[in-house]
């Protein structure tokens, strides 16, 4: 059987998830949501970077996955490199880390426990004006406001932004609303109620906005 489980990691802000593939196979629809995830699939170890768009990523029958997902900025300063460089890609960690590290964990027993210990002693810790990003576009509050709130000039944030999230504050404003109202409309509220909660002008715009973010109507995310 298939199935998905997540807990949170005993890193700050980052989630440790498994997946296993049904017998049947699977194309999951990926939705961006201002994390970069470090993950293992079936003894190969990859980046998958910040996604400014959804993705569909096929599985094969019985794949099994063990990875991290870092949140709150705090994926760049584990691999060594900017969120900015890895946006919208996926990458061999090869191309990241040494490979004797990298062959550690593809041929670990755990290879979560792997990927947690080696995400360990790379840890740089958090960037507070990052976690008070993110957590000012969960909340749907401006851009200028979280700027001024850490002491920094527009342009400031826009580069520790891209560096840290792959993109500027206005994406993952869009990216994090987006998410937001998706779990809402998940809670079964009419979706009038999930544009007003969800920050956005009116239903009108809440379909836009998914639709672009995505790739399909929000009626066809809850499917």
């Amino acid at each position: 059987m298939g199935g998905y489980e997540e807990w949170a990691s005993p890193l700050p802000y980052v989630v440790a998830w498994r997946s296993v593939t049904a017998p049947d196979g699977a194309s999951a629809r990926v939705l961006p949501d201002g994390c970069l995830d470090l993950i293992w699939r079936d003894g190969a170890v990859f980046v998958a970077g910040p996604d400014t768009s959804a993705r569909v990523a096929p599985s094969a029958p019985g794949s099994r996955y063990a990875a991290l997902r870092f949140g709150a900025g705090t994926g760049p300063g584990v691999l060594g490199i900017p969120a900015s460089e890895v946006v919208d890609r996926q990458v061999p960690l090869e191309a990241v880390w040494p490979a004797a590290s990298v062959r550690a964990i593809t041929e670990a027993a755990d290879p979560l426990a792997a990927l947690t210990a080696a995400a360990r002693r790379r840890w740089r810790g958090t960037d507070c004006a990052m976690v008070a990003l993110a957590g000012a576009a969960r909340a749907g509050l401006s851009v200028g406001l979280v700027a001024a709130r850490c002491g920094l000039s527009s342009r400031q944030l826009q580069r520790r932004s891209n560096a840290a999230f792959g993109y500027g504050p206005k994406t993952l404003h869009r990216i994090l609303r987006m998410q937001r109202a998706v779990a809402l409309a998940r809670t079964g509220q009419p979706f009038a109620s999930v544009a007003i909660a969800a920050g956005y002008a009116d239903q009108a715009h809440l379909a836009r906005e998914v639709r672009a973010l995505a790739g399909v109507p929000l009626t066809a995310l809850l499917r």
